[in-house]
């Protein structure tokens, strides 16, 4: 005696039940995103993404290649069809990070009317990029004083500072009546300036971070003063005699 459900060989699906309706997509959770096709510029993006929050919450060591598939939602093997290995997905997600500031620091120097302004706008554009993603804020953190891995994000460090050091030695303007140092001393003492700011906003935004709760006009607030009511007595000529 046949059963309820025979072959349907008549219509040449031999591995379908008659009775038995196929299974809708819906019923696969990862049918869709299989599915899912991606031009190899966007899927490398996605990866970029993936293995950003991955470094940037576990740590380089830590961070395994199925860890990124995973949250990228696709296979190892196609993350490996991209970057051939972690050090160098590592490195493309650092050197994202690093484009994303230095691409849009000229704009706001070339906005500055004086050097009060072109602190406003350094200060307002680290805010931005810890507001927007922060899990690239915390990559540098964790990784900047790597001595194996921060290169990048060090030589971003060291160009920025460069980049500020020549705008704060452009706007020197010392009091009537004082000794006024050559160009070479002024920009000399502007490089040994720099990394003062840089270190302090740097500390500054991490502290944000992990106080989300305050309020990001106070913390811009703070910083330019901080900042500003230093510089304009160092820019105006003013030393401590030691």
């Amino acid at each position: 005696m046949r059963g309820a459900h025979v072959v349907d060989q008549q219509q040449g699906h031999a591995g379908t039940l008659v009775g038995v309706s196929r299974p809708s997509p819906q019923h696969f959770p990862d049918a869709g995103r299989a599915r899912r096709r991606l031009s190899s510029q966007a899927r490398r993006g996605e990866l970029l993404e993936a293995a950003l929050e991955e470094f940037s919450s576990r740590g380089y060591h830590l961070t395994q290649m199925e860890h990124v598939a995973a949250t990228a939602g696709v296979s190892k093997a196609l993350v490996y069809q991209h970057f051939q290995s972690k050090e160098e997905l590592f490195a493309a997600v650092t050197e994202q990070v690093v484009a994303g500031f230095t691409e849009r620091l000229p704009e706001v120097l070339a906005k500055a009317e004086d050097v009060l302004g072109a602190w406003r706008g350094v200060v307002r554009l680290l805010c931005d990029l810890v507001s927007e993603r922060p899990q690239a804020w915390a990559l540098v953190t964790r990784h900047l004083d790597n001595p194996e891995l921060g290169a990048p994000l060090r030589r971003l460090r060291e160009q920025v500072s460069e980049v500020f050091a020549v705008v704060l030695a452009g706007y020197y303007a010392p009091e009537p009546g004082g000794a006024a140092p050559s160009e070479g001393e002024v920009l000399e003492q502007a490089r040994m300036i720099v990394p003062l700011l840089v270190g302090a906003l740097h500390g500054l935004m991490s502290w944000w971070l992990e106080h989300p709760e305050v309020p990001r006009a106070k913390v811009e607030a703070q910083a330019v003063a901080f900042g500003w009511l230093g510089l304009d007595r160092i820019r105006r000529g003013e030393r401590l005699l030691l």
